[in-house]
């Protein structure tokens, strides 16, 4: 059982897991909770309340909140949250407030190494589903996919005694702010980023298909993966293959973020359609490590394309026409603020504290 703490660091919630004798209380607004929140959180609707200082609600309540477990508190930011676990502490509970509310749950990043991957550690942010990685060899590494938060990639490779070499987008992201040219500048190494996704940036170093990037004594082999966007590109790393927005474990990469025009959505599907046929050519057992999850629990998040054959619908539909039927009927929700999210990504909208808080929200960079 958790010790008794007034506030507790996100962190620590997404390393305790869905087994920890913990009560997660939301007390979000309900349409809040249902678009976005940790799984395994019961929610009891009590925001306004709070921000009123009305603990009326949290009283009524308490038959619903259990008293032999710790209670951990979570609202948007950390203050009605800290409120509430004060609340209920002055009740004998032992509560205590979720540092930084949702906001920091969002900026959670936790590292795996990635067993049959030598030399690839995954990076995930269980509150936004998005996956990154460093790879490296020869106490060199390579960042792909960063989130904003470039510091958590610096003091990754620091502990591993690794340096940075260079950073890799594979695409120009719609559902996070990336960090690969913060990276790559404050390292001052190169930034890596197909030219069909490169919009108004004004530096980077162009990739193609069959292009090598280094690291240590071996290296990445760029494959142009068009369908999620233009310049969508997948990276082979000897049996690896770091798939990007391209290839999911259940999905793919929706082709409806670039333009959401009805035939340029088709066009787009038709292109990833051809990229599949051309990954699906890759033997079994090579491991695909992708960008982003849904609610998969496994970590890290890795299979093999043999698996992803009997998993995966959409890489083994072998009809272009029913492919692109399936994609386009089955769209759902875009990513929150996706086109103010490329904007920044393409050099066309600075950083800001604002912008820095667009991503916060569930992940629906899949087609299904």
């Amino acid at each position: 059982m958790e010790s008794r703490a007034t506030a507790v660091n996100p962190a620590r919630i997404a390393e305790l897991g869905d087994d920890a004798e913990v009560f997660l209380l939301d007390v979000r607004r309900e349409r809040d909770y249902e678009a976005w929140h940790i799984d395994g959180a019961y929610n009891v609707p009590l925001y306004d309340q709070l921000l009123r200082k009305d603990y009326g609600g949290l009283e009524a309540a308490l038959d619903e909140i259990p008293s032999n477990v710790p209670v951990y508190v979570v609202c948007v930011a950390g203050i009605t949250s800290a409120r509430a676990a004060a609340f209920l502490r002055d009740r004998g509970y032992d509560a205590a407030s979720m540092a930084g509310g949702m906001r920091g749950w969002g900026r959670v990043h936790r590292s795996y190494d990635v067993e049959g991957a030598d030399g690839v550690i995954q990076v995930v942010r269980p509150g936004t589903g998005c996956l990154s990685y460093l790879v490296y060899d020869d106490r060199e590494a390579v960042v792909v996919d960063p989130s904003q938060y470039v510091q958590e990639y610096i003091d990754m490779a620091r502990e591993r005694e690794l340096e940075i070499i260079g950073v890799i987008d594979t695409h120009a992201h719609a559902d996070h702010v990336s960090g690969g040219r913060t990276l790559a500048a404050e390292l001052a190494v190169p930034y890596f980023l197909h030219e069909a996704d490169g919009g108004h940036l004004d530096w980077y170093v162009s990739v193609r298909d069959g292009d090598r990037i280094a690291v240590g004594d071996r290296f990445f082999e760029v494959v142009h993966t068009p369908g999620h966007t233009p310049g969508s590109t997948s990276l082979r790393f000897g049996g690896v293959l770091l798939s990007g927005d391209t290839l999911f474990i259940r999905s793919v990469g929706r082709p409806d973020l670039e333009d959401d025009d009805e035939a340029a959505v088709r066009q787009a599907a038709g292109q990833l359609f051809t990229t599949l046929r051309e990954i699906a050519d890759l033997p079994d057992e090579t491991v695909v490590l992708p960008g982003h999850f849904s609610n998969e629990t496994a970590r890290p998040l890795v299979t093999t394309l043999g698996e992803l054959r009997t998993t995966n619908e959409l890489l083994v539909i072998d009809s272009e026409e029913a492919f692109v039927e399936r994609v386009v009927e089955s769209l759902g929700e875009t990513p929150a603020n996706y086109r103010r999210i490329k904007r920044v990504n393409w050099g066309l909208e600075p950083l800001s504290e604002e912008t820095a808080q667009l991503e916060l929200g569930p992940n629906n960079c899949a087609a299904t």
